[in-house]
């Protein structure tokens, strides 16, 4: 383990929020009301194959507020958005099927669907969303059977699918017989009125993944999918396969965090602190010298900081910083000047001020 500088972040390139920013008394709370409402006699059996009820019918009310129509019937639990994503890939894919994905995008995306034995096919993604241009050669050429976005406060980007686009993508998703993935993971962090594909579908061809993991703790995981009737019996025959069913004393804690709005409450919180935090990281990362890439949204941010990040990353974990170089989030890895920070731990003046310093190093 390397030594942390004296003030210093955890990480400037953390995927989470940092563990100050989370609630404990808000899981313990939820944990105690589960106990005491009975969900520990439902912890000593199977859960349902779909999930918790309770939680089924929470979830159905929250999508209702960001405009997306899924009854408890269409929705099913997963260990996390993660979980999601891997049970609809092997439920709808098989290898050496073609798949289309956001470039820049997710690492541990692009290594699962590797590994699955799929072809990747990515898309560069920009401040409106994907290139559509590039979406189409690609789609007429390899006729895909899903694409994989996030559609809202991309990672690493930060940005969100402009509503042409959105319009656009889903026009192609008709017109050439393809699924489209949405993977909603940062939506605590969004406003209600973010364009989601799957509210703009009606979750007709788009798949809706969302989970707890980014807003409530890592460790708590809790994800569910969102379709429509017929792929969510597939979805359920797979989750049987692989882990038979989910914790139901999780699943119910999760849902009163949602009946009682706990976990909006804790949301606006987080969402006013990153705000201020975004702010001040924007400003230190200008005065240094570096560029956004998109409009700075959300937790992360796509810096141009003009030398190569792996080298840069380097050095800086020499001096006890751990970064997350452009290279990670692209297929295949290749160099680049660019790199995500996350505006919740990149607030100090010391990083970057180190940053300036290996970044000369570097050049």
């Amino acid at each position: 383990m390397f030594a942390r500088p004296r003030g210093a972040p955890l990480a400037p390139g953390l995927g989470t929020l940092p563990t100050t920013w989370l609630d404990a008394s808000l899981l313990q709370s939820a944990l105690r009301r589960a106990l005491t409402q009975g969900a520990d006699d439902l912890a000593l059996q199977y859960g349902e194959p779909a999930g918790d009820l309770r939680l089924r019918l929470a979830l159905s009310a929250r999508l209702a507020e960001i405009g997306v129509n899924a009854p408890s019937t269409q929705i099913v639990s997963t260990l996390g958005a993660t979980h999601a994503l891997d049970l609809i890939s092997r439920a709808l894919l098989q290898p050496g099927d073609a798949v289309l994905v956001d470039e820049p995008g997710w690492a541990i995306e692009y290594a699962r669907l590797t590994q699955l034995g799929m072809h990747l096919l990515p898309v560069p993604r920009g401040p409106l969303g994907p290139d559509l241009a590039v979406m189409r050669a690609m789609i007429e050429s390899h006729r895909p059977r899903i694409y994989v976005t996030v559609s809202v406060l991309h990672n690493p980007t930060g940005a969100t699918i402009s509503l042409s686009h959105a319009h656009q993508v889903l026009m192609l998703a008709r017109e050439h017989d393809f699924i489209i993935v949405e993977d909603d993971t940062y939506a605590h962090l969004a406003p209600a009125h973010a364009p989601r594909l799957a509210a703009l579908d009606d979750l007709q061809r788009t798949v809706y993944v969302s989970g707890f993991s980014k807003i409530i703790a890592p460790g708590w995981r809790v994800g569910f999918v969102a379709t429509r009737p017929d792929l969510v019996e597939r979805i359920i025959g797979t989750k049987l396969l692989s882990t038979l069913s989910t914790p139901v004393l999780l699943e119910r804690a999760v849902a009163i965090c949602l009946e009682l709005g706990t976990l909006r409450r804790h949301a606006e919180r987080v969402t006013a602190r990153l705000d201020a935090a975004r702010t001040r990281s924007v400003r230190l990362a200008v005065d240094s010298g570096c560029n956004f890439v998109a409009p700075p949204q959300g937790l992360f941010g796509w810096l141009d900081v003009g030398v190569d990040t792996d080298r840069l990353a380097q050095t800086m974990h020499e001096d006890g910083w751990l970064l997350a170089p452009g290279s990670l989030f692209h297929v295949p890895q290749r160099a680049t000047s660019l790199m995500r920070i996350n505006f919740a731990t990149t607030q100090e003046a010391h990083f970057w001020r180190q940053l300036v310093k290996a970044r000369r190093m570097s050049m």
